[in-house]
């Protein structure tokens, strides 16, 4: 992505699309009953809470009654079904790790089996987005906590955060293109999860290839443990190599995440917020998701930025397009064209 004069202006920029992620997966209701839903009219209630403060992107877990996370295709269904009617005009993204939560103590927090998450792409009616990992790796989700970051919650029991601390994302070549090749004959756009360059550059290969030929809405998750940790130098790097036609999101984890979403915002990129990515506004004193949102649109505001709606949301993120050709989505992304054969020196953008 390229930075002139007059980027950082916000008449310049593209209008700002949140995304909520409410849900919070890996606590468990009583971290933080005010905010984490656990009845199915809760998770629609909390749906609609984020549209109202200007979020436009929902990522998607849900909980059963006992407060594990759900790993029941069906419990899916029935969600969307009711959020199409609840928030209509919303982005639905559901996210591919289903739940990652231990059953029980002692139990592994894990990512479910290849053909479990292979289902998502089945889902009845359809998401927009399902995320999608890239290249397996280490996900370790404490890495970056400090004690204030646990205290009170289902973390300090020492069996749940080692579990935490050992989770690996389960993402091999042939899986990542087989669940693309399903997603998109399904008419359901992948929402690249990344976690460090290396991985984008596993994706701009596998648009050379042909593997895939779509938008790219990326989000650089910053959550440290065999991801990329929230520093600056690393986060521009990122932004830097990413390519001009995609759509940037920063992500990042616990009180990382307002100041990674403020840089997002004075850069022109999108921004992510919600329980599943911190609970609190500062040492001992939680934040809502919604509160969350609200805070961002304030800072948006401050900034003259405006706040995509769902129908500027749905155009920046392409949803509706997908390119019949290698060649096109080299174009459309910005990326230089495949070497010819003979072709010698360096390529150029087409």
């Amino acid at each position: 992505m390229y930075f002139l004069d007059d980027s950082l202006f916000p008449e310049n920029q593209e209008k700002l699309v949140i995304t909520a992620a409410p849900y919070g997966p890996e606590w468990e209701p009583a971290d933080f009953p005010e905010d984490i839903p656990l009845t199915m009219d809760q998770h629609v209630q909390q749906a609609v809470d984020c549209w109202n403060a200007g979020a436009t992107v929902l990522h998607i877990h849900v909980r059963e009654l006992d407060g594990k996370g759900s790993k029941r295709m069906s419990q899916f269904n029935e969600l969307l079904g009711r959020l199409r009617l609840a928030v209509p005009d919303m982005i639905l993204q559901v996210g591919g790790s289903i739940s990652f939560a231990p059953e029980g103590d002692g139990a592994e927090a894990k990512w479910l089996s290849d053909d479990t998450r292979h289902m998502l792409a089945e889902l009845d009616p359809k998401p927009d987005q399902v995320t999608i990992a890239i290249n397996t790796s280490q996900m370790n989700i404490v890495e970056l906590m400090t004690d204030s970051d646990i205290e009170g919650t289902s973390f300090q029991r020492p069996e749940l955060y080692e579990t935490y601390r050992n989770m690996e994302v389960p993402a091999n070549p042939a899986w990542v293109e087989e669940h693309l090749r399903r997603l998109v004959a399904n008419g359901i756009q992948p929402h690249f999860q990344l976690a460090h360059s290396a991985q984008l550059e596993t994706v701009e290969r596998m648009v050379r290839r042909g593997v895939y030929t779509g938008p790219l809405n990326i989000t650089w998750v910053a959550i440290g443990g065999g991801f990329d940790g929230p520093n600056p130098y690393t986060m521009m790097e990122f932004i830097r190599r990413v390519p001009d036609g995609a759509s940037l999101t920063l992500e990042s984890i616990q009180r990382n995440v307002l100041p990674i979403n403020a840089m997002a915002l004075a850069l022109g990129l999108h921004t992510r917020c919600g329980n599943e990515d911190t609970l609190w506004r500062k040492p001992g004193e939680k934040i809502t998701s919604v509160a969350a949102i609200e805070q961002l649109v304030r800072i948006a505001t401050e900034l003259g930025r405006e706040v995509a709606t769902g129908k500027e949301a749905r155009e920046i993120y392409k949803l509706d397009e997908h390119w019949g050709s290698t060649d096109e989505a080299l174009a459309k992304l910005g990326y230089p064209p495949n070497r010819k054969p003979g072709q010698v020196g360096f390529l150029h953008h087409a």
